[in-house]
């Protein structure tokens, strides 16, 4: 696509912050969830990257695509990712109806420098991991699943509380 002069139309695109989201940056995080399991949810997203080599970094998001919490390397948008796992859970959940498979569990793209794998985490979230080409994916799906788990778990018990 391209404008009437030729060169090809600048799309608007959100500015990734500086550096590692501090919890006051996300004001609605700590209104939603406790300090204390985001910092257990913080750690489980840490194990799952030193679990798996090949492993950039995890997000934490919404099943609307809103982020709550991630550690990827400061090039990466953890809003962007939260959204398009959001996309990626949505597009999985149509496939699951329309073949009356059930529900949406997990999937997995691959490109030609590494993935972008994204579980549920309960009902309202979902965890996104990505991954150089190298990362084993067999180990990945051993393990996330798992994580997703547990993550689920510390959504759900934050809530109730």
């Amino acid at each position: 696509m391209s404008t009437a002069d030729g060169a090809d139309p600048v799309l608007p695109r959100r500015v990734a912050g500086a550096g590692r989201p501090s919890y006051e940056r996300f004001s609605a995080l700590t209104t939603l969830y406790d300090r204390q399991v985001l910092v257990v949810i913080d750690t489980v997203l840490s194990e799952l990257r030193l679990l798996i080599p090949g492993v950039h970094g995890c997000v934490l998001g919404g099943v609307d695509g809103l982020l709550i919490t991630h550690n990827l390397p400061d090039d990466s948008d953890p809003s962007d990712l939260a959204a398009l796992a959001a996309t990626t859970f949505g597009l999985g959940r149509q496939v699951g109806l329309r073949l009356g498979q059930g529900g949406f569990r997990e999937s997995t793209v691959r490109n030609q420098q590494g993935y972008l794998s994204v579980y549920t985490a309960g009902e309202r979230a979902l965890l996104a991991v990505v991954g150089a080409d190298t990362v084993n994916v067999a180990r990945l799906h051993l393990h996330a699943p798992v994580a997703a788990d547990r993550l689920a778990a510390l959504l759900a018990a934050d809530r109730e509380s």
